[in-house]
């Protein structure tokens, strides 16, 4: 009764449906369905009550009777297409796509069916385009940073999709043109760091590169708003205002080289005022007591990056001339701070080492002796108006002062050491009862004491001095100080084993206190970098350096503190490690010379016995052992004016010596060498980058690129390898240089793209040349990797060249790997191009003379490569085939094809095979029945 009833309701739906009467239409189908369990019944009446759902527009509840009706049946095409009709209208473009491409699926020539899924693919990308339009991102960005309301994650998901769109040049235009600046503004006045971070990262990026939009920023912003904010304690939004100081320094000097886009350059006006403002700026930073020692950091190391000249080949000095004349004393001011005086500015353990190496900078950046004599007149009349006889505190200051300079331009420092009252103002200060004075007085001893004329000046009138207070004071800050300027008078004779200052075994009881204090970890950090700068001194002494090298607890204490915030202990950590490494230019000996100078009673220098090679290799081993590599990595990624190129130059030297040793490339690449080594190699001293380059060489030689320089890396790694290409670098340099690039250049064609770019084919090919036998090897085996690309096969198709013939020569050559080389270069260049067979047979007459002897080579890898040139060439025109079977190579290929293929001869064997098919194809010989 109830099935028939619901049957009956169907009806009366079906009746009202078509009187357009679809309320009632609905009701019927719902009675219904309590009165059915018939599934096919349910399926219709569901699918029914869908449609008047789509009249009345319910979408919602349509899209619900229309899914139940597609579960009982998955193949209700018209249940999936009124449920792809109410979710277009319900905005779920994606979903209705789904179910209006099953029904196409289903019925496809149903026209109605493809216009609905044309019509819904338009709209989805449409709503795609403009859902990721940037104009919509960065509003929503906007809106959900400054909504009060807004949750913690997506705050915080939002503050990085901004920094994101503020380095792309289309979103930090639309952020630019959208009033993002003023938006900005308002994110940095909430005072919630995360929002601030946010907004400073996100202002670099639209600074970056684009100079009209840097100026904007910079004049709405304002100078003083960024530079107390540079002035904070927090270090990451210090450091992070320093970037955005630095992104419009860059744009607005023209160092960011990015192209110019549009009408910009026409727009800004003359930069040079602003930049003169932020310098202006960043020098008032330096002697400002509301700036935090942080802030004094990242003032110093922008003026250390960009007031100096880069390249003295570049003549204009002006910014350095404005600061010697507006901020010299502002930087003498920080310079001679004294952390223990009331007066002191806020500093941390790198701001006085800043402020030295700003003032080496600026020195080294003058032009003539008129502006030196300026700097140094600037200085002397700051030192000598801190002395005065009524007020201690100054006379410490001036001290300090000039210990500053002496950690900066030497000659300077020496200059001012000269000046009436300095030295002894040191000896008096020494004798102080107030051991702040005594710490100042000590540290500058050690500073003045670097010439060997001046450390036999302080030897003669100080060591007393200094040994009495080293007895007498209680203060471990001023006791390990003093220790540190007796290991550096000691060890003032340098290398020279004859030259010892003080008494046998005095140098090794100093460096066993240096250790002692080194490995105390109660001792705060300041005071052991103090041991570690006794130890720079002492380990010129071999018997020390042997000693410390086998104490792994001091050598590993020294490692961490490497890897502290204290960077100023960098350059004592390298010039140890130089010295335990022996990895410091040693003059070569002239037997001649050296008796020459015994018979006119010169002096002669001296060679330590355990600075011998196999001493040294001891050492190198017991350094890797301890962990130097992880130490090393770490100092590499000081982004700070501290690592300054000296520093890496001498962290380049010891690089050089760990390599030195195939076996230990494996172990220094595991812990990160190769990576630390790249940014050494293209920055520093001429000196360093060789030095860093070679290191690379010798690992790229032997290691897997792809492990030892990971993603992007290995291309950097090119061009330091390609700069040792050079006739002024030694043989070995050249030889592992042309060993590295070989490997890299078998690893993928992109590779081999960067190094043709870098315009190394012409060295290679001139190493190709070379009389000396391994350095010909190595570059014929690059060349043998690099013909794989096509740019540098299209240099052999060329006109005009000598480059295929000299690797047919290279391949009668009388070195089996030589041959082994130019064989497979020549193999791959006639596989390649058919224009190269033919040109092959014109560049030398000895041509068929040298394939041949390559088809009968006693080495089994040159006669395959050799039976590859043959098939080549009988592939490549039936003329030059047919010249080549009438002369001794037919016989050739016969006798190597009758052999019997055994597991070595193999593809040889083959290979013969195959040139004796290629003959039979052309009809030139017939196989024997």
């Amino acid at each position: 009764m109830a099935e028939a009833e619901a049957v009956q309701l169907k009806e009366e739906g079906n009746r009202h449906f078509q009187l357009q009467d679809y309320k009632a239409a609905t009701k019927s189908y719902s009675q219904a369905l309590k009165l059915t369990k018939d599934k096919a019944l349910l399926a219709t009446l569901y699918r029914n009550r869908a449609a008047c759902g789509l009249k009345t527009e319910s979408y919602v509840q349509a899209a619900s009777d229309a899914s139940r009706a597609i579960d009982i049946n998955s193949s209700d095409i018209k249940a999936l297409y009124r449920r792809c009709q109410a979710l277009e209208h319900l905005g779920k473009l994606d979903q209705a796509f789904k179910d209006v491409q099953r029904c196409a699926t289903l019925e496809p020539r149903n026209q109605n069916f493809q216009e609905t899924l044309r019509r819904l693919n338009t709209s989805i990308q449409e709503k795609l385009r403009v859902q990721f339009s940037t104009d919509s991102r960065v509003q929503k960005m906007f809106e959900i940073l400054l909504d009060e309301n807004s949750d913690a994650d997506r705050l915080e998901k939002s503050a990085n999709n901004l920094i994101v769109l503020g380095r792309e040049e289309a979103g930090a235009e639309k952020i630019f043109q959208n009033n993002g600046v003023a938006l900005l503004l308002r994110l940095m006045d909430t005072k919630k760091p995360e929002l601030m971070l946010a907004a400073v990262r996100t202002l670099s990026g639209m600074c970056s590169g684009h100079r009209a939009r840097a100026t904007a920023i910079l004049h709405a912003v304002r100078l003083d708003r960024i530079c107390s904010l540079m002035a904070v304690e927090n270090k990451e939004m210090s450091l992070a205002v320093c970037n955005l100081l630095q992104a419009i320094i860059d744009s607005l000097s023209g160092e960011d080289k990015r192209e110019p886009r549009g009408k910009e350059e026409a727009l800004v006006l003359d930069s040079k005022k602003d930049l003169k403002q932020i310098t202006s700026h960043l020098l008032d930073m330096l002697v400002s007591r509301k700036v935090s020692g942080q802030g004094r950091d990242q003032a110093l190391n922008l003026l250390n990056k960009n007031v100096p000249r880069k390249d003295l080949a570049i003549h204009d000095n002006s910014r350095t001339i404005y600061v010697v004349d507006n901020g010299l004393r502002k930087i003498l001011k920080v310079v001679g701070q004294v952390p223990d005086l009331p007066s002191c500015l806020p500093l941390t353990d790198n701001t006085r080492m800043l402020a030295s190496i700003l003032i080496n900078k600026l020195y080294d950046d003058l032009r003539c002796d008129p502006e030196r004599d300026h700097f140094r007149k600037i200085c002397e009349e700051y030192i000598t108006s801190k002395f005065d006889p009524q007020d201690m505190d100054k006379n410490v200051i001036a001290i300090q002062t000039v210990s500053g300079i002496l950690q900066g331009p030497l000659d300077l420092g020496n200059q001012l050491l000269g000046l009436k009252g300095v030295m002894e103002m040191m000896v008096a200060l020494c004798g102080s009862e107030r051991e702040t004075d005594q710490l100042v007085a000590v540290e500058a001893l050690i500073h003045a004491s670097t010439k060997l004329s001046r450390a036999t000046f302080i030897i003669t009138n100080g060591v007393s001095l200094l040994k009495e207070i080293y007895k007498t004071t209680k203060n471990e800050k001023i006791k390990i100080r003093t220790l540190v300027g007796l290991c550096k008078l000691g060890s003032a004779g340098g290398t020279d084993y004859a030259l010892r200052q003080f008494a046998e075994g005095s140098t090794e009881k100093l460096a066993k206190q240096c250790r002692k204090w080194l490995c105390n970890a109660s001792i705060d950090t300041r005071t052991r970098r103090w041991a570690v700068e006794g130890l720079a001194y002492l380990t010129l002494d071999a018997d020390v350096k042997d000693d410390f090298v086998q104490d792994i607890p001091a050598l590993q204490a020294m490692f961490e503190l490497a890897k502290t915030s204290d960077k100023t202990i960098l350059y004592s950590v390298a010039t140890t490690l130089v010295n335990c490494t022996n990895s410091y230019d040693i003059k070569e000996v002239i037997p001649e010379l050296v008796q020459l100078a015994k018979f006119s009673k010169q002096h002669v220098p001296e060679e330590h016995p355990k600075d011998k090679k196999d001493f040294v290799d001891m050492r190198v081993k017991r350094l890797l052992k301890a962990g130097v590599i992880s130490a090393l990595a770490c100092m590499v990624k000081a982004d700070n004016a501290i690592l300054t190129d000296q520093t890496k130059e001498l962290l380049a030297r010891v690089f050089l010596a760990l390599c030195d040793n195939p076996k230990d490339r494996g172990t220094i690449v595991a812990q990160g060498g190769g990576k630390a080594l790249i940014p050494l190699a293209l920055e520093g001293t001429d000196v360093g980058k060789v030095k860093a380059a070679h290191a690379l060489a010798k690992i790229a030689a032997v290691s897997n690129p792809d492990i030892a320089f990971p993603g992007e890396r290995v291309y950097e790694v090119v061009r330091p390898l390609v700069r040792l290409l050079d006739t002024q670098r030694d043989g070995l340099q050249n030889y592992e240089a042309l060993l590295g690039l070989t490997n890299l250049s078998g690893r993928s064609d992109k590779l081999r793209q960067k190094i043709f770019k870098e315009k190394a084919l012409p060295d290679i090919e001139n190493y190709m040349f070379e009389n000396h036998d391994q350095l010909r090897q190595a570059a014929t085996e690059c060349m043998c990797n690099m013909v794989v690309n096509k740019e540098v096969q299209e240099r052999f198709l060329a006109d005009g060249n000598d480059r295929l013939k000299l690797v047919v020569l290279l391949c009668g050559e009388d070195d089996d790997k030589v041959q082994n080389a130019a064989a497979g270069a020549l193999a791959m260049l006639t596989a390649a191009h058919k224009q190269l067979c033919l040109k092959m047979t014109q560049v030398t007459t000895q041509w068929l003379e040298i394939l041949q002897r390559l088809c009968l080579h006693d080495r089994l890898s040159v006669q395959h490569r050799g039976l590859v040139i043959a098939y080549n060439l009988l592939a490549a025109d039936a003329e030059l085939a047919k010249k080549l079977v009438e002369s001794e190579l037919l016989e050739i290929l016969t006798v190597v094809g009758k052999q019997e293929p055994d597991e070595k001869k193999a593809a040889v064997v083959q290979m013969a095979r195959e040139c004796l098919s290629k003959c039979m194809d052309y009809g030139f010989i017939k196989p024997v029945s």
